[in-house]
Order: C-alpha cells, then structure tokens, then sequence
C-alpha cells in the first residue's frame, strides 16, 4: 500500500500515523533505538502492513496482471492502484471527508518535522502543494505519481504507461481491492489492539 493507505490505517494516536507514514524511509531493526515508541510502533505496523500486503493472494492476481509488462515494478504500480481506488470510493470505508482528512494528515506529520527522515522533509512540500493525498482519487494524479516515479528509477520501469493498464482492467482492479481493503483494515485494527489496546 501507498501512503493515503498507509496514514488512514493508523488508527487515532497521531505519532503512529507519522511513524506509518515515514516507514518506507527507514531501515534496520533498532527503530526504538532511533525514536520515541509510539513512532516506532507506526513503523512496525508499517512494516506489518506490508508483509499483510505482499503475500496476500489478491493483490496476487493484481500483480501477476502487470508481472509481464513491468516485472518487479508491478508491486509498486499496485500499491499506487489500491491507493488511488481507496481515494476513489473513500466514503466506503470512512467517514471523514477525504480532504479534511488530507489536511489533518499534513498538520499533523508539520508537527513532527524535526524527527522526519530527511528524505521526508524533501517531499513533504511537493506531496501538500500537490495534495497528494486527495489527488490519488484521479487517474491524472496516478499517472502524475508514477511518471515521477519513473523518472526517478534507476532502470527502465515503464511505470509512466502504467495507468492505461488501470484505464483497461479497472474493473478487475477494482473488485480485488473491494475483497482486499477490509481484510487489511481487519488485520490492522487487529495488530493495533494487540499491540496498543486502542484504535
């Protein structure tokens, strides 16, 4: 999952949202050597997320559609799929309005700017000029998001193509992320009570 999916499965404690968030963007096992623990504990539920993610057998199928074209490129372009057909039907899983939403996410990952990776802190400005999190909800933003995920590939990725191949199986993408989202809602909720006792 991408990071509108990311932030929304955090449940209501912001420093786990901001660990969830900036879990892509740390490495290594000490994490509760390098922050406060309730940061760390949005980087281990990161971290679970994706495990959740990458061996479940839906996201499977969204996968192996792509495999051919864009090879191990077809997990991230997925990842950014499901991010956008979340912003797409937002009001299905929640109640907050998706751009009041948004605007609370970037308050609150200003308010830890200091403890930011800095790769972040670089990012950060471009993802709230462009309000990411809102714009995933179009297939111009997607295909904005991985263009500039291509351009920054070391290699050929082909991902800059990629949101035709949502134009033309949308409906199959969309009915995979309908069976896989609240599983994965499920399991977070799950891990955050077991892990915290709160959502």
């Amino acid at each position: 999952m991408n990071f509108l999916a990311h932030i929304s499965l955090s449940g209501n404690n912001p420093k786990i949202m901001v660990g969830n968030f900036i879990g892509d963007f740390v490495k290594g096992r000490n994490i509760s050597e390098q922050f406060d623990p309730e940061i760390a504990c949005g980087i281990a539920l990161h971290r679970a997320i994706d495990e959740f993610t990458d061996t479940h057998p839906v996201v499977a199928v969204s996968k192996n559609r792509l495999r051919p074209t864009y090879r191990h490129y077809s997990a991230v372009i997925v990842d950014m799929f499901y991010d956008h057909l979340l912003a797409a039907n937002w009001e299905d899983y929640y109640k907050e309005f998706l751009p009041d939403f948004a605007e609370r996410s970037y308050r609150t990952l200003e308010k830890f700017h200091s403890i930011l990776p800095e790769g972040v802190k670089y990012m950060l400005p471009y993802m709230m000029n462009g309000n990411w999190l809102v714009n995933y909800a179009r297939l111009e933003g997607i295909a904005s998001a991985l263009s500039g995920m291509a351009r920054r590939s070391k290699y050929e990725s082909k991902m800059e193509l990629a949101v035709e191949d949502l134009k033309k199986n949308y409906e199959d993408f969309g009915q995979e992320f309908s069976v896989f989202y609240p599983e994965l809602q499920a399991f977070s909720e799950n891990w955050l009570k077991q892990e915290t006792g709160e959502l």
